[in-house]
């Protein structure tokens, strides 16, 4: 029982302390709900003031811009007035000064038609005056003329005649004079060098060991050399260098390019001769490009076809009478441009013609005809202004003169070979007939290609071995031999060589 009581007296308790607590919370909390309001409408307050505050600056801000505004309007509006005023003055003026313009216009009128009929009565009056002569004199004014004319002319006629003759030889010897100023100024412009340019044909070497492998074992590299380059090698005891022999000024440069390489690679053998010799052809093709392309550039000529500018570039390696082919053709272009501006001509067609007039010389020896016609069916061919040929084609006086730039081409091209040492005919001579031996040969049928060597005194001769046999070939020889003896003229004699070669080409994959 006395358990139970203390159960009940703790449960009491609890009960009670619970209340207690209950109560006390609940004052606390009231006591932070009022504190909170109270913090809330004190934040109101100084929201308020703050927002009375930031209006009362807008409003003071608005006010102040209002009247800024008022004080810029009215001083708009006093501008404004003064312009109308002064636009109101100057129409005023305008008003007043096209009055006085239509008078003015109205006195002209009146002026311009006493002007017409004081013309009128002065035509009258000469007409009558005409009349009136006319039939006193008994003459028509045509008939007077004459008559006028003729006692003129009757009472002069020698005074005349004296004065005609003096002006005829006053004009031809200042024509003259000109003409000669002309040539004199285009020269003395110019003034390039006049030495000839040859092709170098020696090759330097390391050292005489060198002579050794570029001959071979019995021969073997020499002989692959000159049959892929159409050169002759010649190693001699000179030290220090080889030299080159052949009158093909293009075959001694692929060959030059290819044996420097050959030297410099080392291995010189049969198959590396003839990959290098074809390289070395490549890239003399390539000096021939850039060399047109310059030559063409410097002229001032950017119309011609790519083709002819590789052509041209050919004559960089040509020589005429010991004279480069391509820097007198430039030297031409230059002196018949100053000629062509002297006379009033076409300066560009003048500068194409001379540049082009020896090109096909690039071609001679490969193709038959004299080089001026080979010249026109290239122009013609890669499509050249028609102007242009006319003017190339008269410069050897094969072709008649048919415009001014025709006549310059050709008086350029006397100038440029004229001048003192710019030629050297014994050269031409020899080279031309190297040509011709080469050709006679290359005539005959089966001739894979020919190259005359030693000054001309071999020609060494590839012949096709499907179509040429052995049998055949010592025939040749001796047909050859028999011609060259009929049909050309030559001192000593000349070695005639046949080479037939069975190359037989297949691959192991």
């Amino acid at each position: 029982m006395s358990t139970l009581i203390v159960i009940l007296i703790g449960v009491g308790v609890l009960l009670l302390g619970v209340g207690i607590g209950y109560y006390l919370r609940v004052i606390v909390a009231l006591g932070k709900r009022k504190s909170i309001e109270i913090d809330i409408k004190q934040m109101m307050v100084g929201a308020k003031e703050e927002a009375q505050k930031i209006t009362d600056e807008a409003k003071n801000k608005v006010e102040k811009s209002l009247t800024d505004l008022k004080e810029e309007e009215k001083k708009k509006e006093e501008e404004f007035k003064e312009t109308e005023k002064r636009l109101i003055k100057k129409d005023e003026f305008l008003d007043v000064r096209q009055v006085e313009i239509n008078k003015e216009v109205e006195n002209i009128k009146l002026k311009v038609e006493e002007i017409k009929k004081i013309q009128e009565r002065v035509t009258g009056i000469e007409a009558e005056k005409r009349v009136e002569l006319e039939r006193v004199s008994k003459l028509t004014e045509e008939e007077a003329k004459e008559e006028l004319m003729r006692d003129i002319e009757k009472k002069y006629e020698e005074d005349i005649l004296i004065r005609i003759q003096k002006l005829e030889n006053s004009n031809e010897e200042k024509l003259d004079r000109r003409a000669k100023d002309i040539l004199a100024t285009s020269i003395q412009r110019l003034a390039s060098s006049t030495a000839s340019e040859l092709m170098t044909t020696i090759v330097n070497i390391p050292n005489n060991e060198i002579k050794g492998k570029v001959i071979g074992k019995e021969g073997r590299n020499i002989r692959a050399f000159e049959r892929a380059s159409g050169v002759e090698l010649i190693v001699d005891d000179t030290p220090g260098s080889i030299i080159i022999s052949s009158f093909d000024p293009i075959r001694r440069q692929v060959a030059r390019l290819a044996l420097e390489n050959l030297i410099l690679d080392g291995r010189i053998q049969p198959a590396k001769i003839e990959e290098l010799v074809e390289k070395a052809k490549e890239e003399i093709n390539k000096i021939i490009k850039e060399k047109g392309e310059q030559a063409v550039y410097e002229c001032g000529i950017f119309n011609f076809d790519p083709r002819i500018v590789a052509i041209i570039g050919r004559l960089y390696f040509r020589t005429s009478y010991g004279q480069n082919v391509l820097q007198h053709s430039i030297e031409m272009a230059h002196i018949a441009g100053m000629i062509a501006e002297e006379l009033g001509a076409d300066v560009a067609i003048a500068k194409a013609g001379a540049l082009v007039h020896d090109i096909g010389k690039a071609l001679d020896h490969e193709v038959q005809g004299t080089h001026i016609e080979i010249g026109m069916r290239i122009l013609q061919k890669f499509g050249a202004d028609e102007r242009i040929i006319t003017a190339m084609k008269s410069h050897h006086e094969d072709y008649p003169y048919e415009t001014i730039e025709s006549v310059i081409v050709q008086t350029a091209d006397a100038i440029s070979g004229g001048r003192p040492g710019a030629r050297r005919d014994s050269v031409e001579n020899y080279l031309k007939r190297l040509q011709e031996l080469e050709g006679l040969v290359n005539a005959f049928p089966g001739v894979e290609k020919s190259y005359a060597l030693q000054a001309g005194r071999e020609i060494r001769i590839f012949v096709t071995p499907e179509k040429v046999s052995d049998a055949e070939a010592k025939i040749m020889a001796h047909d050859i031999a028999v011609k060259i003896e009929q049909e050309l003229k030559y001192p000593g004699e000349i070695k005639v060589t046949m080479i037939r070669e069975t190359r037989i080409i297949d691959y192991a994959r």
